[in-house]
């Protein structure tokens, strides 16, 4: 197939957002406010009219409510359209996106953001008997197995922040109920000594029992069964071991990696198909120090990134490189406990970091600053953006 540009059409310049995520709903504001011309387009397409708090999905799995987002609200501002419905099919050669089956929609530019899911399909068993945090369902069943379960055992299966904030979270809220933490690494294995010690304290402070080095090689009905065959029994079990990409792209021909994700160049298009920009969770993104890992904190700047490239092609400019660095990683540990590990640019961890009150206020800063964000930036003009770094608003001009 030609990666070579295609010949214009007549009408518009139809761009498509698939996902309304972190990244797919920075992409969609920053976009909208740099193109509002007539002879550009811009269209976001969605499952849902609620924007899903990710960040948030540890606390929605113990039965706290939050705000209703409502992404067409947003959209409307900028001017937009929005269309609610399944992304079933996306023919890169055709540029058509199938959505629930029944429609078609035409697109120029595609920004691919359909994000990822937990991957349970790589231990037999986790698919059929655990449950996850995948959106706006997978946690509200959890919560309601919670309330009505009363006593047991539940295991979180996965030590890395989602399993740690996870198993925090439900030990905090159901204190009457055991919880262990399964995972092939301590937990908080990437953050410095005081914060690594902090987070391990919570969770003793919190009863909650931690496994090791520990991998699971098969999900029961009424346990789990680690590498080793020794079994741990448990009433309800959460996974939160590992995530894929949804495998459209690859249906679609897209090039992908390992886990599904759009392998992309350095301006986040597809390296397949430069009409394609991937962003977010579902793009795997190289910079010097490896692939960027699938967080809020990245997946917005791949979406502000990716809007700039587009409007400077459409100004017959040359995209950017994307240049990211990470700058903290915040863990809550139920609702009055933190730990805030400060890093460098590469993700490894500073000697800085926060704890206790302290770091809880800084993880609800930046828990909270995604929509406020998309609000400023549906208001922008066309010479700079804002996203959220260290809780703070940072703005990023577009030298044109």
């Amino acid at each position: 197939m030609s990666a070579s540009h295609p010949q214009a059409t007549a009408g518009p310049h139809r761009v498509l957002i698939l996902g309304a995520g972190y990244a797919g709903m920075a992409a969609a504001t920053q976009l909208a406010a740099r193109t509002r011309r007539a002879d550009v387009q811009v269209t976001v397409v969605n499952a849902r009219e609620r924007f899903t708090e990710r960040l948030r999905l540890h606390m929605a799995a113990t039965g706290q409510q939050f705000a209703e987002l409502d992404i067409p609200e947003l959209l409307a501002v900028t001017g937009a359209q929005f269309v609610r419905g399944w992304v079933t099919a996306v023919d890169a050669q055709a540029k058509t996106v199938r959505v629930d089956d029944s429609r078609e929609l035409r697109y120029d530019t595609l920004v691919y953001a359909l994000g990822s899911v937990t991957d349970t399909a790589a231990v037999p068993g986790a698919e059929d008997h655990a449950y996850t945090l995948d959106g706006p369902s997978g946690a509200p069943a959890l919560a309601d197995r919670l309330a009505r379960l009363g006593g047991g055992t539940v295991v979180v299966v996965g030590s890395g922040l989602t399993g740690v904030e996870a198993a925090a979270e439900i030990a905090d809220r159901h204190p009457g109920l055991d919880v262990t933490l399964v995972g092939r690494q301590d937990p908080g294995a990437a953050m410095n000594t005081k914060a690594r010690a902090y987070l391990r304290a919570a969770l003793t402070r919190l009863g909650v029992r931690v496994l090791s080095g520990a991998p699971v090689t098969a999900v029961l009905p009424d346990g789990v069964v680690l590498a080793g065959a020794e079994t741990v029994a448990a009433d309800v079990v959460l996974w939160t071991a590992g995530t894929r990409a949804a495998p459209l792209a690859a249906a679609a021909g897209l090039t992908v990696d390992e886990r599904g994700r759009v392998v992309t160049d350095t301006t986040l298009r597809s390296v397949s198909h430069p009409d394609v920009y991937a962003i977010g969770d579902t793009a795997a993104i190289r910079q010097g120090y490896g692939v960027l890992h699938g967080t809020c904190q990245s997946g917005m700047p791949t979406g502000v990134h990716a809007a700039v490239s587009i409007a400077r092609t459409l100004r017959g400019r040359r995209p950017k490189p994307f240049r990211f660095g990470y700058y903290h990683t915040p863990v809550s540990l139920g609702r009055n406990d933190a730990v805030v590990q400060f890093t460098r640019p590469d993700d490894s961890p500073r000697r800085g970091c926060l704890t206790g009150r302290t770091a809880v206020w800084y993880k609800e800063t930046v828990s909270a600053s995604p929509w406020p964000t998309y609000r400023r930036m549906s208001r922008l003009p066309a010479s700079g953006a804002f996203w959220p770094r260290g809780g703070r608003f940072t703005r990023v001009r577009d030298a044109r």
